[in-house]
């Protein structure tokens, strides 16, 4: 989809263009992970665990929630799924009854670190035209990414700013 392919890619809005990488990451991720039996929101969950075991930490359900972006029940059904694959250990928080603590079993890392040798070998191809996952280019991408994400979306706030205009033409109309 690049400039010239056809897709219009060059006429394309950022929101129509960050919707359509998404989706052709997220197509990609799946088909990938697909024949160890994982679907692209259970790699998410199972690589951040991976992540974070190898930090030390056995984090809660809605640790996990916050740190890939899902909600607190998606990530609670894709426990249940995992922990019945046997993929994923749930246990209650010692400290908080309340809480439910995530860790990959040893099937689980097993998978996990083969899923990951999988997505990263996607994502070199992914960054290649950038210069690699490794470049300048990439990193710079990388930064984008982050302050995109860093920033905050209120969906209501134009729509409030619309109406206040909206209010203003039929005061100066009437």
């Amino acid at each position: 989809m690049s400039k010239g392919s056809g897709t219009g890619s060059e006429k394309a809005t950022p929101g129509a263009l960050v919707w359509r990488l998404s989706m052709k990451w997220r197509v990609a991720v799946d088909r990938a992970v697909a024949p160890l039996g994982l679907t692209h929101a259970q790699y998410v969950l199972v690589a951040s665990l991976y992540g974070l075991r190898r930090a030390g930490e056995r984090p809660s359900q809605r640790r996990l929630a916050d740190i890939t972006g899902l909600e607190p029940l998606y990530v609670s059904k894709l426990a249940r799924a995992l922990e019945a694959a046997g993929l994923v250990e749930r246990a209650r928080d010692p400290r908080d009854p309340r809480a439910v603590q995530l860790a990959l079993t040893e099937q689980g890392r097993e998978v996990t670190g083969r899923a990951i040798r999988v997505v990263q070998g996607l994502l070199q191809q992914l960054l290649a035209p950038l210069g690699g996952l490794d470049s300048p280019r990439a990193k710079e991408f990388s930064r984008d990414l982050a302050t995109l994400l860093d920033a905050p979306l209120d969906p209501f706030t134009f729509a409030a700013h619309e109406d206040d205009e909206h209010d203003d033409n039929e005061t100066e109309q009437s």
